[in-house]
């Protein structure tokens, strides 16, 4: 999914920022002029620079929105203070990849200038200047909001090879020079090609489809995501890195990744075509159409527990013909019936611990029980108080037989102890 796929952005300065509403969000407050300096010959370091030179004014852009604005931070405030006053994250923080949420970039303007001439100096931004600024950006800015990728459900941004162009574009058009009379010059902007280095992850895989792992076409949000993340401790990471190294092939260095999520995304909305990727969990646990066909598809009385493999994949293409039917198509299928059948398993086995828990515990009191009634049987065949086999052997529940072996060998043990 990208900006195209949804409704229409346009690049526009927030309420507020605009000379017609007249300013009333912006509240800049830049240093004084005598706090302001820089001494090469001062001899301790924290003694160079005065109080505020850390003061910076900023533009930001809401990628989501292409809403801009500006502002600046506290120059009182410490350095290590800094980004915890910008409304967004400076471009330099951010990797190729996605982009964190709210989405907004930062662009921290520069403020010092040195030449032989004058020296050091500082030119600070008025509110006016910082707003025709910010319109000469507008059109980089649009380029960036059309062409930045919007994937997953949320449509979570991330970095396009030409959206990443269009942001070298931005900082080009807001890092000024100073002409010989001292006057501020803006240079022109630019909307740049995208450079040959820059390579979409999408047309990557156009380009290689017998590295395309089928598999994608049923994998969960989560599943894409976990292979879009892949990160080797060296060479190329992402999509392109881990189809390459799975097939032993190798990518030439010098390259930039971009789009690896949204290439994915865009692989299995393809394999969908018109049918709606939905994931196997939601649909049988939460719709009416998922839990009939589960309850028509298993056997009175059994259970995943005892079903083999070839049945499983049965299973599952049967589930998957009946989302079909729905106009869906389930993803992460298989791994979701096999963790079933594991979890049901796994009770098999709580059972049999309990079950041989429960014999080794009783196994042991019959043990013990059993020790107790032929002391018992033995004191009454020493009484000889004529009772007989059968009466005795009836009063604990064993066979005539074990009693009068009992007693032939009571009477060869007494008889033995007297001589």
């Amino acid at each position: 999914m990208t900006a195209a796929d949804s409704a229409p952005i346009t690049a526009h300065i927030l309420t507020g920022y605009r000379p017609e509403d007249g300013f009333m969000a912006v509240g800049l407050n830049p240093p004084p002029a005598e706090y302001v300096w820089h001494d090469e010959e001062a001899e301790q370091q924290e003694e160079r620079d005065g109080p505020g030179v850390g003061y910076h004014q900023w533009l930001a852009i809401d990628a989501q929105s292409g809403a801009v604005w500006f502002g600046d931070v506290d120059w009182r405030a410490s350095r290590e203070d800094l980004e915890h006053q910008l409304p967004g994250a400076p471009r330099s923080a951010l990797g190729e990849g996605a982009l964190p949420a709210p989405g907004v970039l930062v662009h921290l303007l520069t403020h010092l200038a040195h030449d032989e001439r004058r020296g050091y100096s500082w030119r600070f931004f008025t509110a006016e200047e910082l707003h025709a600024l910010a319109l000469r950006i507008l059109p980089a800015v649009q380029r960036l909001v059309d062409s930045i990728h919007r994937t997953g459900p949320a449509g979570e941004l991330e970095w396009s090879a030409e959206a990443a162009t269009a942001w070298d574009d931005i900082e080009q058009a807001t890092t000024y020079t100073f002409a010989p009379s001292g006057d501020v010059v803006w240079p022109r902007l630019q909307m740049s090609p995208v450079p040959a280095w820059r390579v979409e992850v999408g047309a990557f895989l156009a380009r290689n489809p017998d590295l395309c792992d089928p598999s994608w076409a049923v994998a969960t949000d989560a599943e894409l995501e976990a292979y879009a993340d892949y990160r080797p401790d060296s060479g190329y990471g992402g999509v392109p890195g881990r189809m390459c190294r799975a097939a032993d092939r190798q990518i030439e260095d010098g390259f930039t990744f971009y789009g690896h999520r949204a290439a994915l995304y865009a692989y299995r909305a393809t394999a969908c075509g018109d049918r709606s990727p939905t994931e196997a969990r939601t649909w049988f646990e939460t719709t009416e159409a998922g839990r009939s066909t589960w309850e028509a598809a298993k056997p009175p009385g059994a259970t995943l527990a005892d079903v083999p493999d070839c049945v499983l994949a049965a299973l599952a293409e049967r589930f998957q013909n009946a989302a079909h039917e729905e106009g869906l198509v389930l993803t992460g299928l298989p791994a979701y019936l096999q963790r079933l059948r594991a979890d049901e398993r796994a009770a098999v086995d709580r059972q049999l611990v309990y079950e041989g828990e429960e014999v080794e515990r009783l196994e042991g009191m019959l043990k013990d029980l059993r020790t107790a009634r032929n002391r018992t049987v033995t004191r009454i065949l020493a009484w000889a108080d004529g009772r007989d086999d059968v009466e005795i052997a009836r009063l604990a529940s064993i066979p005539p037989d074990y009693v009068r072996d009992w007693r032939v060998r009571l009477t060869t043990e007494q008889a033995t102890a007297t001589h």
